[in-house]
């Protein structure tokens, strides 16, 4: 009797799944080449607000002012960047010290469909504004997790927050995915790109530029997604938890996912009841 021939996959097919396998070693190569750069990475983005700071001190040293309201409007949006070049310095140093030790991570049993809520709370009007559809899927809520609770949803904000800031709209997909056998509860972080978007190494952190011009100003001051999720990846680590980047393919002909997963241990009914 004759086997039955399987099929064999077509080119267009290898094809798809070699762009998607090239955009997920990216992102990989990504997030390790910047844990390697660390300190190189910080100086560059905390050059932008510093920048900012040079200037406007520039203009009123200077006397460039028309006035005296402008001179002091200058060095309010002096003061302001100030703040922000703080916000930005506690934000590493919080990581720092808890990696060190220096700040404990409180863990303990932490109702997920509660931290996805809030999550939720954050981010929904932002995604709104930006025409970006964001869906986050409402969990079980038997399913609990151990970890530090403020820690869990800066981590998951900082996630569903990297996809946001595009400027064309997609769609941003927050899944909960159980798996009983490692004691693990994986929580996916989808946002749908073009698939020509894929076919291109995707650069997270951009190359640190050699010469000696100054940096554009960012005057929004904020993390770049490759120092996110270095810094999501690090206070998972903390909380025994893991941050992976996949690629898979959606459910329509002519997009793809970019898919990052983030693993938590879960809270078994034992150690609930205790802490309860």
């Amino acid at each position: 009797m004759t086997k039955p021939q399987k099929s064999k996959p077509s080119i267009a097919a290898i094809s798809e799944e070699l762009k998607l396998t090239r955009a997920a070693y990216h992102l990989a190569a990504e997030m390790s080449q910047f844990k390697a750069g660390f300190l190189a990475r910080i100086s560059h983005e905390l050059r932008s607000p510093l920048n900012s700071l040079i200037g406007l001190h520039q203009l009123i040293i200077s006397d460039l002012c028309e006035s005296p309201e402008e001179e002091r409007e200058f060095i309010e949006q002096a003061h302001a960047s100030a703040l922000k070049l703080v916000g930005l310095i506690d934000e590493v140093l919080n990581v720092s010290r808890t990696e060190y030790g220096t700040n404990r991570l409180d863990i303990q049993p932490l109702q997920l469909a509660e931290v996805l809520s809030q999550v939720y709370d954050l981010t929904h009007l932002q995604a709104a504004n930006r025409n970006h559809r964001l869906t986050i899927e409402t969990p079980s809520p038997d399913i609990f997790v151990l970890a530090d609770p403020r820690w869990l949803r800066q981590v998951l904000l900082n996630l569903v927050d990297t996809p946001l800031k595009y400027m064309e709209p997609i769609n941003v997909q927050v899944s909960v995915h159980l798996d009983p056998a490692t004691e693990y509860v994986n929580i996916w972080v989808e946002d749908e790109r073009p698939a020509e978007a894929l076919t291109e190494p995707i650069d997270l952190l951009k190359t640190i530029s050699e010469d000696k011009e100054p940096l554009p100003v960012n005057e929004d001051f904020t993390l770049s997604p490759g120092l996110s999720l270095m810094m999501s990846q690090t206070i998972l680590e903390l909380m025994k938890g893991r941050l992976e980047v996949i690629a898979v393919p959606s459910d329509e002909e002519n997009s793809k996912f970019t898919n990052i997963q983030c693993s938590i241990p879960l809270c078994t009914k034992e150690v609930f009841d205790t802490e309860s």
